[in-house]
């Protein structure tokens, strides 16, 4: 039989700092062009990317341009407008699905079964780990060809080694002076769904000596409230991803709480990874992906809480100020499992699917 020549094609809304490196991998072990329906992006080395509408999208599917189609879930036209068009051109559709709980506005309300049909009409599915494909297989009604791509960050940048005065600078940043004293960090959006007043609340109860510090890394409408918050919380601002790494170095834990909403629960939380890369800790609420797919681990990498709960928090954060040894204990774990999880991963995951329906290069 003679391989099919064409490309795959992989359509998203957005080639972000974080899928450049993993789509670029991707292309090059699979042939894939991105059809990217917001943001390109800059260019990258490697990886084919091409802005197109939604409906443009569909088009050059249904037209033959392509072996295979990966779709994400995102796109109110292009989700729908990929499979309908793969459908037509007769080739494999893969579903690239991220969420494991659907909103619950009446709008997504009735997108509910429509989505629920795709995932299990899709030729495979493509998971963020096994919270979201426990999600899925329950709707695939036994169909089967649920794979996962490990959700990873670039390990060479977060996991950068940083020194001791990088350290101690960040640290003092924040407003720490002593090692022995408990450093919080927060780095994400200041919004409610990110559990940020539940963060704050928990700070308050679980009142800790004054050198202790809880720092805000990032912008959002909640900004005012974390910088009205006082005893020890301090608000840093945006930081760009060189700052980062000191952050985590800095940090005695990183703390993600975030609460499901109508509208959100936390696919992952790639945080998670960038911190665990520098031996930090994480305290997750179990609403945070990385939580419920085995990433972080109560008493083995970190602390998993139940999300809304200030009281649950703020035991875990006097138990962190209470002991050094558990930190460290807690952190040397941290970097050992989050070597796992990598852009190699993502893309045997992917490559799995794709064989899965023969649509894939031969190995």
């Amino acid at each position: 039989m003679t391989a099919d020549s064409r490309p795959a094609c992989l359509v998203t809304g957005t080639v972000s700092d974080y899928r450049r490196e993993p789509f670029r991998a991707l292309a090059e072990a699979e042939r894939v062009e991105v059809l990217a329906f917001e943001d390109t992006g800059p260019p990258v080395a490697g990886l084919s990317v091409r802005n197109v509408g939604q409906l443009e999208a569909a088009r050059r599917i249904a037209g033959g341009a392509y072996r295979a189609v990966i779709c994400g879930v995102g796109g109110r036209i292009a989700l729908p407008g990929s499979y309908l068009a793969a459908r037509r051109a007769r080739v494999p559709f893969v579903l690239w699905a991220t969420i494991w709980a659907h909103p619950r506005t009446p709008a997504h309300a009735l997108s509910y079964l429509p989505t629920r049909w795709l995932y299990r009409r899709a030729d495979a599915v493509v998971t963020y780990g096994p919270h979201v494909s426990a999600y899925v297989e329950a709707r695939r009604a036994g169909a089967g060809r649920v794979f996962e791509a490990t959700q990873a960050v670039d390990a060479a940048h977060f996991g950068a080694p940083v020194g001791r005065e990088q350290r101690t600078s960040a640290r003092a940043r924040a407003g720490v002076e002593r090692d022995e004293d408990l450093l919080a960090l927060f780095v994400g959006r200041l919004e409610r769904e990110k559990g940020v007043e539940v963060l704050l609340e928990a700070w308050s109860r679980a009142n800790l000596a004054d050198g202790a510090r809880l720092a805000f890394v990032g912008e959002g409408p909640l900004r005012a409230q974390v910088e009205r918050a006082g005893r020890g919380v301090v608000a840093l601002g945006p930081a760009g991803r060189a700052e980062l790494p000191a952050l985590y170095a800095a940090a005695d834990a990183l703390v993600l709480p975030s609460i499901p909403t109508a509208t959100f629960r936390e696919p992952w939380g790639l945080v998670c990874n960038e911190a665990m890369h520098q031996s930090t800790p994480v305290i997750a609420s179990e609403a945070v992906g990385a939580a419920a797919g085995g990433l972080v681990r109560d008493g083995r990498n970190g602390f998993v809480v139940p999300h809304s709960d200030p009281d649950a928090l703020a035991t875990r954060l006097r138990a962190l100020a209470a002991n050094v040894d558990l930190r460290r204990r807690l952190g040397a774990a941290a970097a050992q499992d989050v070597a796992g999880y990598s852009f190699e991963g993502w893309v045997e995951g992917m490559r799995r699917a794709l064989a899965s329906v023969s649509a894939g290069e031969p190995r």
